[in-house]
């Protein structure tokens, strides 16, 4: 979720508290479970009735956690397979709650539909994104292109709502109009980058069965 400088501040930060949880046996997948739950119940009870500093606020503290996950798969010396799939499922399911929050607000209290439809679409791209990804490496080849990625998704997205719930105005939608338009250009830099790796190789046959 975090570029590269961001992710190794963030390592060093959570550093203690990783050796806590290490020594108390918290595993990484009950950290990724936790983190998701507290994300999606800031979403629902905060940004969904309109309190949105403070939603973005309390998802972005949880969302951190993503990185607390992986440091803690680490120090136990590698992560596992079922918590790569563990982890990147429930991103989708955060990504969905923050997402669906916004157009409940908006469809709502709110009152601004084409922002509603805005958020939607950006919840579609983003999927869409990361499907074409899991999809491409799947068959083989690679897919990391791309102008918005879930890290931007996540700052775009929280970072507007926030300021906007401070009452800076226009902040949220310039940052789902920003993100609609980048998120765009992402699915289209990730399709020709598909087209051009898979271009003349055919797709890989499965052994027969015996």
């Amino acid at each position: 979720m975090l570029g590269k400088g961001a992710r190794a501040a963030v390592g060093r930060f959570w550093a203690p508290v990783v050796g806590t949880l290490l020594r108390a046996g918290v595993t990484a997948d009950a950290v990724t479970v936790t983190g998701t739950l507290g994300a999606v119940a800031g979403a629902v009870a905060l940004i969904a009735n309109g309190v949105l500093f403070w939603g973005s606020l309390v998802v972005t503290v949880f969302v951190l956690l993503d990185m607390l996950d992986g440091a803690l798969a680490r120090a136990r010396g590698g992560g596992s397979l079922f918590g790569a799939v563990l982890d990147s499922s429930l991103d989708r399911v955060v990504d969905a709650a923050v997402f669906g929050a916004l157009v409940w607000w908006f469809t709502g209290e709110g009152d601004n539909r084409l922002l509603a439809l805005v958020a939607l679409l950006c919840l579609v791209l983003g999927v869409l994104t990361s499907y074409v990804k899991a999809r491409a490496e799947g068959v083989g080849l690679t897919c990391d292109v791309g102008v918005v990625e879930r890290t931007e998704r996540l700052i775009l997205v929280l970072a507007g709502t926030g300021l906007y719930g401070l009452g800076l105005p226009y902040a949220v939608h310039v940052g789902l109009w920003l993100l609609l338009a980048g998120s765009a250009v992402t699915v289209v830099q990730r399709g020709v980058e598909v087209h051009r790796q898979a271009r003349g190789r055919p797709l890989p046959t499965e052994p027969a069965a015996p």
